[in-house]
C-alpha cells in the first residue's frame, strides 16, 4: 500500500489537499480536506440583511456573482420582498452568463491540461492538426498557417523558459492518449478561450458596472435601470450589444467548445468506469420563468437517489443538515448529529497537527468543511446534477442533448454517473444556457416598452419588515447547490449561515462514516504512478473545485506551489 498526498491540489480556487491510499494500482481509501477556515458568516452577524449580498458576494473571485444572489433571495424570502419581471430577467441573465464564462474557462484552463499534452503537441504536425479540426468543426480558426503559429508561440514559451500555467504538470504521463494533433488544436483553443472569455464576461459590466463583484444588485430587484430611451440606462443599445455577445457566445460554444468535448472524451471512453461517486444528487433548480410565489424553473429541482433516473424525488430544503465528526469545528450539543441551516453553529476548533504535516489525523477531525447530508445521504450537486434531474423530469432540449452526445460517442446511458460524465454534463449545460440567454433579452427588450419597475419598494424600510423572520436563498452556482439562510431579529442579522457546492462535494466523512462525493469518487481510481497522480486530479478536477466558497483564512505558512509525498 502506497499513501499519496497531493495538497495543494492547483488548478482550483482556494486550497484542497487530498490523501488517497493506492493498491494495486488503484486507489482503495481517499480522504479530502480543505485546508482553509470560513469566517464570513461570523463577519455578518449584527450588519444590515440589506447589506450581506455585498460581503457574501467577496467570499469567491471566481463565481463572483452567486453568493450576492443566494443572499439576496435569503433576505428576501424573510422579509416578503417580490421582485418585479424586469429584475427576474437582469438576474437570469447575469447568473446564465457566469456559468456559460465560468464552464467554459473550466474545460480549457483548469481540466483541459489532465487530458491533453502540452509537450505533445510541439511535435505535432500543423497540417494534420488542420485537416482534424476541419473535420469536427467549420471554426474559421482551423488552418495549418494558424496551428503552426500557435505551436511556434509555444515553442518560444518553452526556450524563454516562460511556460507559465504550462509550467508544472505530468507531461509525458502514460496516461496521456490524445495524439500529438489534437493536443495541438486544444492548446490553440485554450488560448482562444481565454481572449473569448474576457469579451464575453463584459457582458457582466453592462448589468452591474464591473466584473468581478458587480454593483447592480439590490434586495428586492436590481439596482441598474431599464429605460429604452434613457442614456445612462439599459436601452436599446445596450440589448443589441449583449445580444452581440451572446450570439458569439452561443458560436464559440457550438463550434469550438462541444467538438472539443467529444474529440477528447473519444479517446477517453474508459473514464466513463471511473468516478462515479456516492449516486445520489441534488438540485435546487434555477432560472425563474415566472413571477409567482413558486415560479417555474427552467433548471427543474429535484433529488435522485441510487442513480435511478426514473425516479426524481421533489426537493425538501428541511431534509438538509450539516455535520461536523471529521471537521474542525464544535457543535454545542456535540460531534455527532446534524444541524439544519437555520440552527447552524459556525464555532471553528482546530484540532490538528501544526503545519507542515505529513498526514493528517484521518480517524478525527480533518476537514475545515463540514459534512452536509440530505436526508441523512451525501449527495454531489454541480453540473451533472442538473442535467441528470432535467433529464429525469422530461426537458426536452436537455433530453436531446445528452442523447445526441451519447450517440456520438458511441457509448450507453451508464457513463453518465462518472468522471467522464461530469465532463460531459457541464458542456451540454454550457450550450443549453448559451441558446436560452437570448430568449430572456428578448423578454426584458420587451417589458422595457411598458414597464421598467427594476424593484419591490414596499419591503424596503425595515419598519415594513416583522420584527423577527427568517428566510433561505437558494441558487444553483456552476459548481452546484448554493444555500444562504439568515434568521433577522429587530433589522439585524442575527444568525447566517452558508452551504455551499463544494461543501457538499468537498466534505468530509459523517459520523455514520459514509464519505463525501470526492472521496467515494476517487475510489477504483487507477494510478499508473504514485509519484505523478494525474488520475486522481481527472476525477477531482471533474467536480471544479472552489475551495474559498467553503473556507477563508489562509495560513501563510502554507504556501508550497506543489507537493506530492508518499511515504
Amino acid at each position: 500500500m502506497t499513501r499519496v498526498v497531493v495538497d495543494p491540489v492547483t488548478r482550483i480556487e482556494g486550497h484542497l489537499r487530498i490523501e488517497a491510499e493506492v493498491n494495486g494500482g488503484a486507489v482503495s481509501e481517499a480522504w479530502s480536506s480543505s485546508t482553509m477556515f470560513r469566517g464570513v458568516e461570523l463577519i455578518l452577524k449584527g450588519r444590515d440583511p440589506r447589506d450581506a449580498w455585498a460581503f457574501t458576494q467577496r467570499i469567491c473571485g471566481v463565481c463572483t456573482t452567486v453568493h450576492a444572489i443566494a443572499s439576496i433571495r435569503a433576505v428576501e424570502n424573510a422579509i416578503g420582498a417580490s421582485p418585479p419581471p424586469n429584475a427576474r430577467l437582469l438576474r437570469n441573465l447575469i447568473i446564465a452568463s457566469q456559468c456559460v464564462q465560468d464552464h467554459v474557462i473550466h474545460f480549457y484552463h483548469l481540466h483541459a491540461l489532465d487530458w491533453v499534452d502540452i509537450v505533445s503537441a510541439l511535435s505535432a504536425d500543423p497540417a494534420k492538426t488542420a485537416s482534424l479540426a476541419q473535420s469536427i468543426s467549420d471554426w474559421p480558426l482551423s488552418s495549418a498557417t494558424h496551428f503552426a503559429a500557435v505551436q511556434n508561440r509555444v515553442k518560444n514559451f518553452v526556450e524563454r523558459g516562460q511556460l507559465g500555467p504550462f509550467a508544472n504538470a505530468y507531461w509525458g504521463h502514460s496516461a496521456y492518449k490524445l495524439p500529438a494533433e489534437a493536443n495541438l488544436m486544444a492548446v490553440a483553443h485554450y488560448l482562444e478561450a481565454l481572449d473569448w472569455q474576457r469579451e464575453f464576461i463584459r457582458i457582466h459590466a453592462v448589468l452591474g458596472g464591473k466584473n468581478p463583484h458587480l454593483q447592480g444588485f439590490l434586495v428586492g430587484g436590481a439596482a441598474t435601470p431599464v429605460d429604452p430611451d434613457q442614456q445612462a440606462s439599459i436601452n436599446m443599445g445596450s440589448i443589441a450589444g449583449m445580444r452581440d455577445m451572446i450570439a458569439r457566445a452561443r458560436d464559440f460554444v457550438t463550434r469550438v467548445y462541444i467538438p472539443d468535448l467529444l474529440a477528447v472524451a473519444s479517446f477517453y471512453t474508459d473514464w466513463a468506469g471511473y468516478g462515479g461517486g456516492v449516486g445520489n444528487y441534488l438540485v435546487y433548480g434555477e432560472y425563474p420563468e415566472d413571477d409567482g410565489p413558486q415560479p417555474q424553473l427552467f433548471f427543474p429541482s429535484g433529488v435522485i437517489r441510487n442513480r435511478d433516473l426514473t425516479a426524481v424525488e421533489p426537493f425538501d430544503p428541511e431534509k438538509i443538515t450539516e455535520h461536523i465528526k471529521h471537521s474542525w469545528y464544535d457543535y454545542a450539543g456535540g460531534d455527532d448529529g446534524g444541524l439544519h441551516p437555520f440552527n447552524g453553529e459556525t464555532r471553528p476548533n482546530y484540532t490538528g497537527p501544526e503545519p507542515p504535516y505529513e498526514r493528517l489525523d484521518t480517524d478525527g477531525k480533518y476537514s475545515w468543511l463540514k459534512s452536509p447530508r440530505y436526508d441523512g445521504e451525501p449527495m454531489e450537486v454541480g453540473p451533472l446534477s442538473r442535467m441528470l434531474v432535467a433529464y429525469g423530469s422530461g426537458h426536452p432540449r436537455v433530453q436531446e442533448l445528452v442523447g445526441s452526445v451519447l450517440d456520438k460517442l458511441k457509448v450507453g446511458p451508464e457513463v453518465l454517473f462518472s468522471t467522464l460524465g461530469r465532463v460531459a454534463a457541464r458542456g451540454i449545460e454550457t450550450l443549453v444556457l448559451a441558446e436560452r440567454m437570448e430568449g430572456w433579452l428578448d423578454e426584458l427588450a420587451a417589458n422595457m416598452a411598458s414597464d421598467l419597475r427594476i424593484h419591490d419598494n414596499e419591503k424596503w424600510e425595515p419598519s415594513s419588515w416583522p420584527s423577527e423572520c427568517s428566510g433561505a436563498g437558494f441558487h444553483e452556482a456552476p459548481r452546484g447547490a448554493l444555500g444562504h439562510w439568515v434568521h433577522i431579529e429587530d433589522g439585524a442579522i442575527r444568525n447566517y449561515q452558508c452551504v455551499v457546492p463544494s461543501t457538499w462535494n468537498a466534505g468530509p466523512r459523517d459520523a455514520a462514516g459514509k464519505r463525501g462525493p470526492y472521496e467515494e469518487a476517487l475510489l477504483g481510481t487507477p494510478v499508473a504512478d504514485a509519484g505523478q497522480p494525474l488520475e486522481i486530479l481527472r476525477t477531482v478536477h471533474s467536480f471544479d473545485p472552489c475551495m474559498a466558497c467553503g473556507v477563508h483564512v489562509v495560513d501563510t505558512k502554507r504556501r508550497e506551489l506543489a507537493r506530492v509525498r508518499i511515504p
